[in-house]
C-alpha cells in the first residue's frame, strides 16, 4: 500500500492505494484540490518511495517552489522525486528535466513519455498528475479518457500507483461521469460547503474497489507550511469559574488570545491547534453564571466540547453539568478534563464520574493544564470522537 499522507483518508482507504491501482482527486471548482496530489507524492517520497510528478500547467522550477512553500523541499528526497515536463514546450522554453514531453498537445507524445518513465523506474512507485484537466483541455476529452485506460494497464505491469488531480470544469456530462465512475479504482470527492462564497472544504470517498466504502466526509483546511489538515472549525471549552479553562486553551494552542479583566476571563479565550495532521479552532467560555448567555451563544455550531473541572472542587461539579446543558452539548462528542491532578486532594477520573453520575461512554481524562500534562491526550481523544461522527 502507498499511503496518501492525507489525515483520515488513508484510514478510509484501509491503508492507502495498493500498488498497481489508481486514484483520482475529483475536485469541484473553487476548492484547493491540487494540494492533495502534492501532499501524496511528497509523503510517498519522504517515506522511501519513487515519485513522479507530471507537470502539465506549471513550470517545473515553479512547481518545486510551490512544494517548498508547504515545507516539502523536493531536493531532500535523494533523487526519488522526478518531474515529467509536459509544460515547457507550450511556452517555447528549454527544459532541464530528464523527461520532457515533446508535444503536450499530442496525447500520444505524452503517453510515450509516461510509458518510458514507468519502464525506467527501478521499483514500484507513485505517479501523480498535476492536472488531468489541463491534459484534457490540450489533448481532448475522449483522447485523454482513452489514454487513461492505457496508462492504467501499463502501470499494473510495473506495480506503479497512479494519482490524478482533476478539476470538474464544465466538461460534457459523459466525461464527468466517466471520470467519476470508470477511470480509476478509487475516487475522492473534494468539494466546498457554499453559500454566496465557499466557507468550508471537505473530502470524502466516492469509490474504492479494494475495500469496503467508508461513506464519511472530513472537513479540511490548507496550511502553509503543512498542507492538508483535517479541520474542526469549532471546539468549545467550558466549565465552572477557576477550573483552568484559559490555561487549558493556552497549553493546547499554537497561538491563543484571552479577553480578561484583572486576570479573569470576561468574554472568551480563542486558540488555534495544529497537531498530528489535525487543525482546530478552540473557544473557551467564561465560567460565572452571569455570562451564561455568552456561553449559549458561543456554543452554536460547536462540533465537540471539553468540560473543564477542578478535580479538587466538588462543589462546582453540578455547575459543570449545568454548563453542559446550557451548551446543548448532549449528542455532541464530549470529553471531561479532570484538571489539577497534581494536587493532593484531587479526585480521580472514576471518582469524578461517580460524583457526576456520568455514563461510561463519556471519557473523563486526567490533566494538569498548568504544565500541559494530559492536554494533548485529551485533544486527540476528542478529535477522534468528532471524526467518528458521519
Amino acid at each position: 500500500m502507498i499511503e496518501t499522507g492525507i489525515p483520515k483518508l488513508d484510514g478510509y482507504l484501509h491503508g492507502g492505494v495498493p500498488e498497481g491501482r489508481s486514484l483520482v482527486y475529483y475536485t469541484y471548482p473553487g476548492v484547493a484540490g491540487d494540494v492533495f496530489g502534492m501532499q501524496t507524492i511528497c509523503h510517498a517520497t519522504s517515506n522511501g518511495r519513487l515519485g513522479v510528478y507530471v507537470a502539465s500547467s506549471t513550470d517545473p522550477q515553479m512547481i518545486r517552489d510551490q512544494f517548498s512553500e508547504f515545507g516539502w523541499a523536493t531536493e531532500n528526497y535523494d533523487g526519488r522525486f522526478i518531474v515529467v515536463d509536459a509544460f515547457s514546450w507550450l511556452i517555447g522554453a528549454d527544459s532541464q528535466e530528464r523527461y520532457v514531453v515533446s508535444d503536450p498537445e499530442d496525447i500520444n507524445s505524452l503517453t510515450q513519455c509516461i510509458k518510458k518513465v514507468m519502464e525506467e523506474m527501478s521499483e514500484p512507485g507513485i505517479i501523480v498528475f498535476e492536472s488531468l484537466s489541463t491534459i484534457m483541455d490540450l489533448c481532448g476529452e475522449s483522447e485523454t479518457l482513452d489514454a487513461l485506460e492505457e496508462w492504467s494497464q501499463y502501470a499494473m505491469l510495473y506495480d506503479h500507483a497512479l494519482v490524478y488531480n482533476f478539476t470538474a470544469w464544465p466538461y460534457s456530462e459523459e466525461t464527468l461521469l466517466h471520470v467519476k465512475e470508470n477511470v480509476c479504482n478509487s475516487v475522492i470527492s473534494v468539494g466546498g460547503i457554499t453559500g454566496d462564497v465557499v466557507f468550508g472544504q471537505y473530502f470524502g470517498v466516492l469509490k474504492v474497489d479494494w475495500a469496503d466504502l467508508a461513506r464519511k466526509s472530513t472537513l479540511f483546511k490548507v496550511l502553509k507550511p503543512g498542507g492538508i489538515r483535517a479541520y474542526i472549525p469549532k471546539i468549545l471549552v467550558t466549565g465552572p469559574f477557576d477550573a483552568g479553562k484559559s490555561t487549558f486553551v493556552h497549553a493546547l494552542s499554537n497561538r491563543a488570545v484571552s479577553v480578561d479583566r484583572l486576570g479573569t476571563t470576561i468574554a472568551l479565550d480563542h486558540g488555534h491547534v495544529d497537531r498530528k495532521g489535525f487543525a482546530a479552532d478552540i473557544f473557551g467560555t467564561p465560567g460565572q453564571e452571569r455570562f451564561d448567555p455568552i456561553v449559549k451563544l458561543l456554543s452554536g455550531e460547536a462540533m465537540g466540547i471539553f468540560l473543564l473541572l477542578d478535580s479538587t472542587n466538588t462543589a462546582d461539579f453540578e455547575r459543570g453539568k449545568r454548563m453542559l446543558e446550557i451548551t446543548k452539548s448532549f449528542g455532541l462528542p464530549v470529553v471531561i478534563v479532570a484538571n489539577k491532578q497534581d494536587l493532593a486532594e484531587a479526585l480521580t477520573p472514576e471518582e469524578i464520574r461517580r460524583e457526576l453520575d456520568m455514563p461510561a461512554d463519556v471519557r473523563i481524562m486526567p490533566a494538569v493544564a498548568a504544565t500541559g500534562e494530559g492536554v494533548f491526550e485529551a485533544f486527540e481523544t476528542l478529535v477522534e470522537r468528532v471524526m467518528e461522527v458521519d
